[in-house]
């Protein structure tokens, strides 16, 4: 079985125990559906040769 990545098991280890202790309420805490991290090219993105 594959290990989750980095940033969920963080959320899930970390940040829900935050929000459901300053909610009070599990439910408040919203859910992740998916994490996608965006990298832009710049002036490269232009050149075909990058």
């Amino acid at each position: 079985m594959r290990e989750k990545p980095r940033l969920r098991k963080y959320y899930e280890e970390v940040v829900i125990k935050e929000l459901s202790e300053k909610y009070g309420n599990p439910m408040a805490v919203p859910k992740l559906e998916k994490i996608v991290i965006n990298c832009g090219l710049g002036g490269d993105a232009r050149d075909r040769k990058h």
